[in-house]
């Protein structure tokens, strides 16, 4: 089998490696990849919140998990690190993080195409929490796992709600 030059046009044909370079359909339907952490103090019943600001891209003022879009070529347990560092301060190890949920959107305000967010759990951390990206979040703080703001992004609070009650572990957003 020949192989072929990358076409210089396509940023997805420049790979270092040999896989092959992915077809236009799979890339005009791609899937945007997110993170989301929930670190949890078991001890004292408290998870890590943050609380988007104003100048937020979407739900301004809402409650939220730790959560960002994974960078091309990044695991998603490196997104969930990086995110939750870049979001929180608390450094968590890869490999420690548990699989809590996994929510499948059918769109979003930066996923025309849908989106699915891992969700892992955390209950082992390093540091404490602080407004990372004032810009972006109002505050960052531990919040009592029994008294979780009304006022949350829907999808993040589906999937928290699950993990506290032991729920089902797939949530589907916006699908008929």
């Amino acid at each position: 089998m020949p192989n072929n030059p990358p076409d210089e046009g396509n940023p997805v044909a420049q790979q270092t490696d040999n896989r092959p370079p992915a077809l236009q359909p799979a890339l005009d339907s791609m899937t945007l990849l997110v993170a989301a952490v929930i670190v949890h103090d078991k001890a004292t019943n408290r998870v890590v919140l943050l609380q988007r600001s104003e100048n937020a891209k979407f739900a301004q003022g809402m409650w939220d998990l730790p959560v960002g879009k994974s960078e091309p070529g990044e695991p998603i347990t490196e997104t969930a690190v990086r995110e939750l560092y870049e979001e929180t301060g608390l450094t968590v190890k890869p490999e420690s993080l548990k699989v809590a949920h996994i929510i499948h959107g059918a769109w979003g305000v930066e996923a025309p195409n849908g989106f699915l967010t891992v969700v892992f759990a955390a209950h082992d951390w390093t540091g404490e929490p602080e407004n990372r990206e004032p810009r972006k979040h109002a505050q960052v703080r531990w919040v009592n796992a029994d008294a979780i703001p009304e006022e949350f992004v829907e999808t993040t609070a589906s999937a928290l709600d699950h993990y506290l009650g032991g729920g089902p572990q797939v949530s589907l957003n916006g699908w008929r």
